[in-house]
């Protein structure tokens, strides 16, 4: 599930292949963006900003794309077979005299005028993995809603921008609190260190291939994934509920003993423990 590291690491496989050469082709599968053509002109580089890409082109031009859940760009050297997926998900290929990039399966994809960039990105918070981090301003993002469930606050990119289903889960673990306690209930303490925190979780997963935020190599992750299984610090089973809106996009996972704070009804077994800052 691409995340801030996983879109870092695809801007850096982009930059490599592509910057500094020439396009040779460049086709966008997109009824609005059908007819571009920028053959010709040089990849000048590619930048992420939280979840999305930004693949900006000598002439002014950038191609904007998000991968959401299931989007992917791959990198292919020439006579090598495209294996992303069917040729119906392609949506993108943009290709150079040594690397091609082919974008599958990707939701968001639109050329703007670089001037224009704000437009798709500029609603978004500090980003986690990128120079404009500003702690205390993703914290007074936080807490503009102190209402609001701690797991929604999270995946809201105009708050903090990188963190999607896994590190939501992991983060509200590390807190030990649940994906639906209200930002402003946390004690001061786990509320002082929460953007410290993620950016120090994100950072660590910047370059890894798997993600990992145990420090274990057999149990990479505390709860994300691991429904029903015992939790690696008090043994009770894991719980998993959607976050809000019942689509199943947005699963949260958590521990009910070792995390605090409102839950679905259904979804708990125990009475979780007392919410106390962390030692």
């Amino acid at each position: 599930m691409p995340e801030g590291d996983t879109v870092h690491q695809a801007a850096a496989r982009l930059h490599t292949a592509l910057a500094g050469s020439r396009l040779t082709r460049f086709d966008l599968r997109v009824p609005r963006f059908a007819t571009s053509d920028l053959t010709g002109h040089t990849v000048l580089n590619v930048t992420p900003r939280g979840k999305h890409l930004l693949t900006r082109i000598e002439g002014g031009y950038t191609l904007h794309s998000h991968l959401r859940m299931d989007g992917a760009w791959k990198v292919y050297a020439p006579g090598r077979r495209w294996t992303g997926g069917p040729a119906h998900q392609i949506r993108a290929i943009l290709g150079t005299p040594d690397r091609t990039a082919v974008g599958y399966r990707l939701p968001v994809l639109e050329l703007l005028r670089t001037a224009d960039e704000s437009r798709a990105v500029g609603h978004l918070g500090p980003d986690l993995l990128g120079p404009d981090w500003d702690p205390d301003t993703a914290l007074a993002n936080l807490l503009r809603d102190p209402a609001r469930p701690l797991g929604e606050a999270l995946l809201d990119q105009r708050n903090l921008a990188g963190i999607g289903n896994v590190f939501k889960s992991e983060l509200c673990f590390l807190l030990r609190a649940t994906p639906w306690l209200p930002v402003g209930e946390l004690p001061a303490g786990h509320l002082a260190e929460l953007p410290a925190l993620a950016q120090k979780v994100l950072e660590a997963n910047r370059e890894r291939p798997d993600r990992n935020t145990t420090g274990r190599r057999e149990q990479p992750l505390f709860v994300y994934g691991r429904a029903s299984r015992p939790c690696l610090r008090c043994g009770a089973p894991i719980r998993m509920a959607d976050q809000d809106d019942g689509s199943r996009d947005r699963l949260s996972y958590w521990c009910p003993v070792c995390q605090s704070g409102p839950a679905p009804a259904a979804s708990v077994s125990r009475p979780a423990r007392p919410l106390t800052d962390r030692p």
